[in-house]
């Protein structure tokens, strides 16, 4: 299934957040897993209520992030997942992983019925603040077929936020998609430099003119600024969604209803 396929149109795709609440055994994790459920499905209800384009799972409040992701987790997003399929039967959905458990997400998407991932660290080497990340592209794309999810796509941050991308100062933006493109990738995410940040306009022209694969916009998308993103591919907007504009608040409806009437008016 291609982009087009699966959002049904091929530019300004807005895709919105479902930032889960701290899961089981993590830090802040303090919630009934049916209480988490419930409240990742409210929120569902909400975007699909406005009218929004597709969904990304995420487990964002499980902070401090780390690379040993155990079974709990895939477990207990495998069931908000398909908590989430229940009440959203035909929007695309998507799942990430935190942190770069990307083998884990296809897995999940896999299970939960979902359509695409969000995935780290696909391509060149880099220092994310949860530690020293390595490309896996190679990896990754022989997992999703050895396990038959061959139709769930990948979207690919490159130059990710909340990292230091020093030891490939030497490759523009634009190689660095180039690369994902070669290594695969259904599509490329840019971003800001951390969550809620607003990403480079430029650097969404220059990328889109250097692929041929879809381009979204990963952070940093507001209803102020929406006019500077309305020709990529896709938008992901979370912390603008949220009351305060703080990723961690609930989900404010008249927000996303506000955002997607603006988003109608500019494609018409």
């Amino acid at each position: 299934m291609t982009f087009l396929e699966l959002f049904g149109r091929l530019k300004s795709v807005v895709i919105g957040m479902i930032h889960v609440k701290a899961l089981p055994g993590t830090p802040l994790g303090c919630m009934k897993m049916s209480q988490i459920t419930e409240e990742a499905c409210r929120e569902a209800e909400i975007y699909r209520d406005a009218g929004i384009d597709g969904l990304i799972i995420e487990n964002m409040h499980d902070i401090p992030y780390s690379f040993s992701v155990g079974p709990e987790v895939c477990a207990c997003m495998t069931a908000v997942c398909s908590a989430v399929r229940g009440v959203c039967p035909s929007l695309p959905l998507g799942v990430q992983i935190l942190s770069s458990a990307n083998q884990q997400a296809l897995a999940v998407a896999l299970a939960s019925g979902l359509d695409f991932i969000r995935a780290e660290g696909f391509i060149f080497s880099h220092v994310a603040d949860e530690g020293f990340l390595n490309a896996c592209a190679g990896d990754l794309l022989r997992y999703r077929k050895q396990i038959g999810a061959e139709h769930v796509q990948i979207f690919t941050d490159i130059k990710k936020k909340h990292s230091s991308h020093a030891l490939t100062s030497d490759v523009s933006i634009e190689e660095t998609a180039r690369a994902a493109e070669f290594f695969l990738s259904d599509g490329l995410i840019i971003t800001g430099t951390a969550t809620g940040v607003q990403a480079d306009p430029r650097e969404l022209r220059e990328v889109s003119q250097s692929v041929k694969i879809p381009v979204l916009i990963g952070s940093g998308v507001t209803y102020e600024n929406i006019q500077h993103y309305i020709g990529s591919n896709g938008m992901i907007v979370g912390s603008h969604f949220k009351d305060g504009g703080r990723w961690a608040n609930a989900v404010d409806p008249e927000k996303v209803k506000r955002f997607m009437g603006k988003i109608r008016e500019l494609r018409n």
